[in-house]
């Protein structure tokens, strides 16, 4: 991982990867999303499974390219930096977005800002011997492109280190207060984000639709809801990709470091 990778996510509590997919890559996605229910009007959601939803694969049934990038080469030592050796997927969703669709409320899960009160140490972003500890983390792969002059993906840079809670008159203005940028972020580009970073929706103002796939992944020992992703019944998923499915567990002693192979 660059250095400057690791400074702009520590800084920012956000990176943007561009050039992951390329355009056969990301042109694979197409008749798989075209073949599944695909939200219309003000609902975003596709494919959604554990977290608020019902434990099930989602939409990692509808084909081998959504279980690919589960463990893309691209983001594995990106999320080892933010998560170490011992991480599971959590919950995951798509969404999209119809030119003239609303924008959706900034928040965070953790920090200053979370929605919950009594959030333990971990679940944010301290900095400890040159080490971080981030318990949950996003990775939004982006199908078609977003930024500025389209919107989507929205967010408040540096907040995962706020001390302060959000105040409220950002929270109403939402991607209208002036501490909101909008990342440029291309077709087959990955935004990698802290779930401690105030964030949200930007509406959407392209012609084309926004087309993005979020996978959520935590400590192994962290969960969000009681329900999981599950393995999909018509895909061989890989040894890693696995591990990646299994139940929380203490790291190291009940569930195994994903990088021991490459070790």
């Amino acid at each position: 991982m660059k250095e400057t990778d690791k400074y702009l996510f520590d800084l920012q509590g956000y990176l943007v990867i561009e050039d992951v997919l390329n355009e056969g890559e990301i042109a694979a996605f197409d008749p798989l999303l075209d073949q599944n229910e695909m939200p219309t009007g003000d609902s975003f959601r596709f494919g959604s499974a554990a977290g608020s939803f019902a434990s099930g694969p989602g939409f990692l049934s509808w084909g081998q390219p959504f279980c690919d990038l589960l463990d893309h080469a691209r983001i594995m030592p990106i999320l080892r930096f933010v998560l170490g050796d011992c991480f599971r997927l959590d919950r995951l969703y798509g969404l999209r977005m119809v030119k003239g669709s609303p924008a959706g409320p900034i928040h965070s899960d953790y920090g200053a800002s979370r929605i919950t009160s009594n959030a333990e140490a971990g679940r944010f972003h301290p900095f400890r011997d040159n080490e971080i500890i981030n318990g949950f983390v996003v990775v939004a792969w982006s199908l078609a492109a977003a930024g500025p002059e389209y919107g989507g993906f929205c967010c408040i840079p540096g907040s995962h280190k706020s001390n302060y809670k959000l105040p409220e008159e950002y929270f109403e203005a939402g991607e209208q207060a002036p501490c909101v940028v909008v990342p440029k972020a291309p077709a087959g580009s990955v935004i990698i984000f802290s779930e401690a970073l105030t964030h949200g929706t930007a509406t959407w103002t392209a012609d084309h639709d926004r087309k993005t796939i979020l996978y959520k992944y935590c400590v192994s020992q962290m969960a969000w809801s009681s329900n999981r992703v599950r393995p999909p019944d018509n895909i061989q998923l890989t040894a890693r990709q696995k591990i990646l499915l299994r139940e929380p567990a203490d790291p190291h002693r009940f569930f195994p470091s994903l990088f021991a192979d490459a070790e």
